[in-house]
């Protein structure tokens, strides 16, 4: 066949399919118009609760009992006979100091009382003597007052030295310094030899760590409602290391008179057993303080909650699976849930994920739903 017989013979098809396609497309119903589909969200259902709250705090361990330890006389350290960091016993001795100096102030006022009772002594009988004499009239009175003027000075004189018999003994004691109460000494500041002076050179640090205290600050505007926890059943106090999960518990001890005005805080206190002595003092620590327990308020996962210009809001699932905006007031977000005030009622549905995709109206579906064929 000639290249001349098929021209025409293809353009008569072309003809003939292109009237088909329009018959059957003028013919055939409009397509009905789809909007767009369901987004796809995950969901949640407000609860009803009780809601404790706590605040999330640092807070720094601190010894029960504290002391510098210091010579409360001048002199030379002859010993010091305790192990660095180890626990001591209260009245365990510690530390002495050269006694030699002590000693011989000791003996010298001992002496000196014994004299002075001596002359106490002849002035008792110089007394009993003149009276004797008076009654044969061989003394005047005069001669009597003397002798007891003299008698009680020397009565007064005995009572000095025996004062500075016992300030002497209170001295030489003070050479041998003991631990005040039970706890961890601390490092070696003076060794033998060392001269140390009165209530000035510091011969050791003695911590007291079982009990033992916690230390934090606490932001003023939860000031009254600490003050109504302490009045009750007091307030709970947690405490962990960092690092550490294995929590401790303490109870509150101190609150402050006042509010610092340079950091708005009130500086509180706990207490803690220590059980295994877990904390030493000056380390940092977690703390966990209970301030108030909501009852049976409205919560949702903070997932849900959106921030936009008026404030917080919440898309609501409503039963014809459409979104609604609600604006809400909150009361607190705890360990992620945020307790509602205000705008939410317990049992209904919430989005708390893929916020982004919706707009007031529309159509949404829990994403682990498949959309019909």
């Amino acid at each position: 066949m000639t290249r001349r017989r098929l021209l025409p013979i293809a353009v008569a098809l072309l003809l003939a399919g292109g009237g088909a396609w329009w018959f059957l497309a003028g013919s055939a119903p409009p397509a009905e118009k789809r909007g767009p589909p369901p987004a796809p969200v995950l969901i949640a259902k407000a609860g009803l609760r009780d809601l404790p709250l706590t605040l999330e705090l640092t807070g720094r361990a601190e010894a029960f009992e504290s002391v510098s330890l210091k010579a409360r006389v001048d002199g030379q350290v002859q010993e010091v006979m305790f192990t660095e960091g180890r626990h001591v016993a209260q009245g365990e001795v510690l530390l002495r100091l050269d006694p030699a100096d002590y000693e011989a102030r000791l003996r010298q006022a001992e002496a000196a009382l014994a004299r002075d009772q001596a002359q106490f002594v002849k002035a008792q009988a110089d007394v009993e003597r003149a009276i004797s004499l008076k009654a044969r009239g061989f003394v005047s009175d005069a001669s009597i007052d003397t002798a007891r003027a003299t008698a009680a000075g020397a009565e007064a004189t005995v009572k000095a030295d025996q004062a500075a018999l016992d300030l002497a003994r209170l001295q030489l004691g003070y050479t041998t310094v003991r631990a005040p109460f039970d706890g961890i000494v601390g490092a070696r500041l003076v060794f033998p030899g060392t001269a140390v002076k009165a209530n000035d050179t510091t011969l050791a640090v003695v911590n007291r760590v079982r009990p033992i205290f916690v230390s934090f600050a606490v932001p003023e505007k939860y000031l009254p409602r600490l003050r109504t926890g302490m009045k009750g059943k007091g307030t709970a106090v947690t405490v962990s290391v960092p690092g550490d999960k294995t929590p401790m518990s303490g109870a509150i001890r101190f609150l402050d008179n006042a509010v610092d005005a340079t950091t708005g805080t009130v500086q509180m206190k706990a207490q803690l057993a220590n059980e295994g002595e877990r904390l030493s003092p000056g380390q940092f620590v977690d703390v966990s303080l209970g301030i108030e327990t909501l009852a049976q308020a409205v919560t949702v996962p903070n997932e849900a909650i959106q921030q936009g210009p008026s404030g917080s809001y919440v898309y609501v699932v409503k039963e014809d699976q459409t979104v609604e905006m609600r604006k809400l007031t909150l009361l607190a977000t705890q360990h992620g849930i945020a307790a509602i005030k205000e705008g939410l009622a317990a049992g209904e549905s919430v989005v708390t994920d893929g916020q982004l995709r919706l707009v007031p109206g529309a159509k949404v579906r829990p994403a682990d739903a498949r959309p019909k064929q």
